[in-house]
């Protein structure tokens, strides 16, 4: 196993919240209440219209997948290994019971939670983060977090003191973008340091998938061509693909760098991102800063909020981006 992570981090970096803006939003999204009134819906016409349903119904739950995460409960995960994949970048791998399914659909993310604080009564009082695994979700028995470790991040400094053997919590999935094939003929996608994590999830269903034959467009901004992460399993994904194109640019460049530099421009949206048109899907995933410079944040509500920045000027509408949360 640290052969393969060692081999891992040095060649290709892995191996392996919210709704739409605008009328069009229930398109893409069942939000977790309509689908627990129609589950709950469900169950209630079973149980009053037949015994022979009610039986049905409880062998289906019986047999069902197990699924190791839990929406409502703190599940406890046991880290197997790391690995090294940038300066301040790092590979987590858990596992669990591999006869069981994660529960992470595309796209989404997981919560996690460490007791790395006290309240005035001394009693803990935890630190909560949300991470989108980069694995694939499918994967049998273990997932992946890759975690930029920040000076002053609280969770992420605790990330980087674990050991193989050491638990974490988490809960989850949360949602950020129900995905289905085809739901879009073009997605263009801007992303910013971590921000691309998400935007690998959706990238590796399509192109593992056959029969979804959509367009997909990158622009993944970075402060210097060695923060650029997940870069060679990028290259290979878009070498091998011809549905996918990437385009790098970075704040400080080196001599030898010869992709974009500086912040993303109106320029460079123009070329490397689909027109605006019923059949786009932009989305935009990165730090404030960024998310300011192209689209605008989301809504203190966590709402998709308005529309602004550069994909505004350029003509997309609100019905044609979707934020995702970091």
């Amino acid at each position: 196993m640290a052969t393969f992570f060692q081999r891992l981090a040095k060649a290709a970096p892995i191996a392996f919240n919210s709704s739409f803006r605008g009328q069009s939003k229930s398109s893409f999204r069942i939000p977790f209440g309509a689908v627990a009134a129609v589950s709950g819906g469900i169950s209630y016409l079973c149980y009053h219209s037949s015994p022979d349903l009610v039986y049905l119904d409880e062998i289906k739950e019986q047999t069902g997948p197990k699924v190791a995460l839990n929406p409502d409960k703190w599940v406890e995960f046991k880290l197997q290994d790391t690995a090294r994949v940038s300066h301040n970048t790092q590979l987590f791998r858990f596992t669990f019971d591999p006869n069981a399914k994660l529960g992470i659909y595309v796209a989404s993310c997981l919560l996690t939670r460490a007791p790395l604080e006290q309240d005035a009564e001394g009693k803990p009082k935890y630190v909560i983060r949300p991470y989108t695994p980069i694995s694939d979700p499918d994967a049998k028995g273990y997932f992946d977090l890759l975690i930029k470790v920040y000076p002053e991040g609280k969770m992420s400094q605790h990330f980087a003191s674990l050991k193989p053997g050491d638990i974490v919590e988490m809960k989850g999935p949360i949602e950020k973008l129900r995905y289905t094939p085809n739901m879009k003929k073009h997605i263009g996608m801007i992303a910013g340091g971590t921000g691309i994590t998400p935007m690998l999830q959706v990238i590796e269903a399509i192109l593992k998938n056959p029969d979804d034959t959509t367009q997909v467009s990158l622009l993944y901004a970075n402060v210097s061509p060695d923060d650029i992460l997940l870069k060679q399993k990028l290259d290979i994904l878009a070498a091998s693909h011809p549905n996918l194109k990437v385009f790098y640019t970075v704040d400080n460049p080196t001599k030898s760098w010869i992709g974009g530099k500086g912040y993303i421009s109106k320029d460079m949206a123009v070329k490397g991102l689909p027109a605006p048109g019923e059949d786009t899907l932009i989305l935009v995933c990165g730090p404030p800063g960024m998310m300011k410079h192209i689209s605008g944040d989301r809504a203190q509500d966590r709402s998709q909020g308005e529309l602004s920045g550069i994909l505004k000027e350029l003509g997309y509408t609100e019905e044609m981006v979707f934020l995702i949360q970091q």
